[in-house]
């Protein structure tokens, strides 16, 4: 499966963003209802791993929050290649929100 990475630098300790990102799969969930038909993530210490179904693409990875960066990485099915550029950019946009 293809691969994706997208970093989004903040000014937050690791516990305090993570503090911020807690609620990132609720948020998203309740954002794009109309898009996502699954969404499912857990929390290990500053660790998300994550899966969530759109438009029939199941898209997988994990966010990461380190001190000044969350780093998230994931794996596309084939199918949504051409769409990773989009995918990546509407995630980064909704890490930015939620660190600001």
């Amino acid at each position: 499966m293809p691969a994706f990475r997208t970093e989004v630098p903040h000014t937050y300790s690791k516990e305090e963003a993570t503090e911020k990102l807690t609620a990132f799969i609720d948020k998203v969930r309740e954002r794009y209802k109309d898009q996502v038909s699954a969404i499912d993530g857990s929390w290990e210490e500053n660790k998300l791993d994550f899966s969530l179904t759109t438009f029939g693409f199941t898209i997988s990875g994990a966010l990461t929050v380190e001190d000044k960066l969350a780093v998230l990485e994931g794996q596309l099915p084939f199918a949504a290649v051409a769409f990773r550029g989009k995918i990546e950019q509407g995630i980064k946009a909704e890490l930015e929100k939620a660190l600001a």
